[in-house]
């Protein structure tokens, strides 16, 4: 059975809402999994924003009741993490630099465009080149900026969009987004 973490800011809306989604879809596709959700800035024990709550009854689905703090033993249990953003990602990185070969964005880990995986590839592998050129005090080189630059410029993004302090309608958007990652992703894990 996979472990599968998703990752966004508080752990109040786009997380639990991809938490609660998934574990339904999965279950109707026969697929067993073990989803959980957490945020990079949570504050433990928050309740769930109320529209994210009430997109998820529309869905006749059940969310975590409360936010959740990523922690190492969350990335530990983790077979799988998926972040709602870039900066999510980036952020999981920096803290647990371990989870590099199990942390995706949830859009990027069900792209399928070759040149596009890539580009993610090469920019995951300059990221790591430059955190750790920084953490040891070494020059980064402007070549190694520019190319950071363009890769970046290639790629689209893999960001879910944000629906905090939005209106019901905001969630509703978020929620078809993430559905449409997730069947992707169930695709993928058939």
């Amino acid at each position: 059975m996979k472990h599968i973490l998703f990752v966004c800011t508080g752990n109040t809306c786009r997380s639990p809402m991809a938490e609660g989604l998934l574990r339904k879809l999965a279950s109707e596709r026969g697929i067993q999994v073990e989803v959980r959700s957490a945020g990079v800035a949570a504050t433990q024990g928050m309740p769930i924003s109320r529209h994210a709550e009430a997109v998820l009854k529309d869905h006749r689905v059940e969310g975590p009741p409360h936010s959740t703090q990523l922690s190492a033993g969350l990335v530990g249990w983790a077979d799988l993490i998926l972040t709602l953003t870039r900066s999510h990602k980036q952020h999981v990185l920096q803290v647990f630099p371990d989870s590099v070969h199990k942390t995706y964005t949830l859009k990027e880990y069900v792209e399928d465009d070759g040149q596009v995986m890539n580009d993610l590839q090469e920019l995951d592998s300059l990221f790591a080149t430059l955190e750790m050129k920084r953490a040891l005090g070494q020059e980064i080189l402007a070549s190694e900026r520019e190319r950071v630059i363009e890769i970046r410029q290639r790629i689209p993004s893999f960001d879910i969009s944000d629906p905090f302090g939005g209106n019901r309608d905001d969630y509703n958007v978020t929620a078809a987004e993430i559905r449409t990652a997730l069947d992707r992703l169930l695709d993928k894990l058939e």
